[in-house]
């Protein structure tokens, strides 16, 4: 049981000592029926029949070299209602109930003055105890999941769980306020031993976990302020299609088809980068007769084998890092490698490096536009590398994705894509040149099948999708999404690539 030390202040009652105690204590463990308090002058037993309502029965101990017993008896005397004092091995004892509902501003000026003069401290340090101890059913999570159609619920002491619905967070009482009890309990049932014991000794882990028939989870724990927080992160059993996803399904073809090269797919945290890997995946799976080696950290959604075979990776549990998975890969006859996250210099070169040697490569990485991927990537090398590694991009980039969500008219949220395509020279030039605006440029050309965010947002807005603000707020550049509204939107110039330089 952890103890807390907080600084309360004076001229309080003690019935409001303990309320702010209980409320420090709710947010690092939860909410306890029993409430103790401790300085070096006296104590406080606080306890109350549930979890929510106010403490109704009270304990205060007082070393008597503090405190005269006549002085602790004429102050319980200006008090209403029954108090027992009595003495205990140098220490004054005052045992008392109260009604729950006592709030006169009477009471309070009343037990304001018999606080003053018990002069209560400052600091108190607090433990709590008779937290809830009954378990947190997955299947109960996973069932509000479904039916909330939440990407992510939150689990942490003195608030019930917090699902996040459309981007937005919100409060459920599926199940009340819970307790650091019990979501340590929850981790260490849900976690295989290897994770439970990183979870004790690094504070934190990461794992998936199955709950058959509902759904997959991408499961984070931590600690956060002594107390427990996890995290599940929902992943349907079922891959989404690109038409369940909304996204061009022959472009998405495209690339399933293609033998070698890097394929990156990016976005900010939370926009749907795995599930769009996923899809793509899935594609490859069920229509071409190849192997498929997934690196994960941890291993997100689940793939049984279709017309491919399919070798899913964890890194911690099947091989140490990413690093060495991809290295290794190359030995384990793979046509298609799919890296959870390129994270690192080591992994980067290493994706890279597969890709030049007539693989397949997919991936993702964190990043607000195409055009902005390569001088990401090129950022995680030293200055003495940059120049190469931009040759070998050059050469391995077949395309990237860059994806926004959208809130769709009606509720829910749709992907906003962006492609970058490495199929016309003047891209080809601006990747060796690490230019994001002559990159932009050489988007927009026709003769690329790339596009920008403000095409897909168009369509979208044409197609009653989504909304003229939502497209507006999502655009990379709101007045070229403007000029296509207004009908006066032209391709740039390649002229103007120079000026970009």
């Amino acid at each position: 049981m952890a103890e807390h030390i907080v600084g309360i202040g004076g001229e309080r009652s003690i019935s409001e000592v303990v309320a702010v105690a209980a409320a420090e204590l709710g947010v690092a463990e939860g909410q306890p029926k029993k409430l103790k308090m401790r300085a070096d002058t006296c104590e406080i037993l606080a306890e109350r029949s549930d979890y929510e309502g106010p403490f109704t029965a009270f304990t205060l101990r007082i070393r008597s070299e503090e405190i005269s017993a006549k002085a602790v008896q004429d102050a319980v005397a200006g008090l209403s209602g029954k108090h027992d004092l009595t003495q205990d091995d140098g220490w004054h004892v005052l045992r008392w109930q109260a009604a729950p509902d006592e709030s006169s501003e009477a009471q309070q000026a009343e037990d304001k003055k018999f606080a003053s003069a018990m002069h209560l401290p400052e600091v108190w340090r607090i433990q709590g105890a008779d937290f809830r101890v009954d378990p947190i059913s997955p299947h109960l999570l996973f069932q509000a999941m479904v039916q909330y159609k939440a990407s992510d619920v939150h689990l942490f002491p003195g608030s019930p769980p917090v699902f996040r619905v459309d981007n937005k967070t919100q409060e459920s009482k599926l199940i009340g306020a819970l307790s650091a009890h019990q979501i340590r309990t929850l981790i260490r049932e849900i976690a295989a031993d290897r994770y439970w014991d990183e979870f004790e000794r690094d504070y934190q882990t990461s794992f998936n976990y199955h709950q058959i028939g509902l759904g997959y989870a991408r499961v984070s724990a931590f600690i956060k302020n002594s107390a427990p927080h996890c995290t599940f992160r929902f992943l349907p059993e079922k891959i989404p299609s690109f038409a369940e996803l909304n996204v061009p399904h022959d472009t998405m073809v495209q690339l399933g088809k293609l033998h070698h090269g890097l394929v990156l797919i990016t976005g900010m945290t939370g926009s749907g980068k795995s599930t769009t890997m996923a899809a793509l995946v899935d594609w490859i799976n069920a229509n071409k007769a190849v192997h498929i080696l997934c690196i994960e950290n941890p291993v997100e959604y689940v793939h049984t084998n279709k017309k491919a075979i399919i070798s899913q990776r964890s890194t911690g549990a099947d091989v140490r890092n990413f690093f060495d998975a991809v290295t290794g890969a190359l030995r384990h006859d793979p046509d298609v490698i799919v890296i959870g996250e390129m994270r690192d210099p080591d992994t980067i070169r290493a994706a890279i490096n597969a890709a030049a040697t007539g693989h397949l490569v997919i991936s993702t990485l964190h990043s607000n536009t195409a055009s902005e991927v390569v001088n990401r990537v090129v950022s995680f090398f030293d200055p003495i590398e940059r120049d190469l590694v931009k040759l070998q991009l050059r050469d391995c980039i077949r395309c990237v994705i860059c994806q926004r969500l959208v809130p769709r008219i009606g509720g829910g949220r749709v992907p906003a894509l962006e492609f970058l395509f490495n199929d016309i020279k003047p891209i080809t030039d601006a990747i060796i040149a690490g230019n994001t605006d002559a990159l932009r440029i050489g988007m927009q050309q026709t003769v690329s099948h790339s596009f920008l965010f403000e095409e897909y947002l168009y369509k979208l807005y044409k197609k009653k999708i989504v909304n003229l603000e939502n497209a507006r707020e999502s655009a990379t550049d709101v007045s070229v999404l403007d000029q296509m509204l207004m009908g006066t939107y032209s391709v740039p110039r390649l002229d103007s690539i120079k000026a970009a330089h």
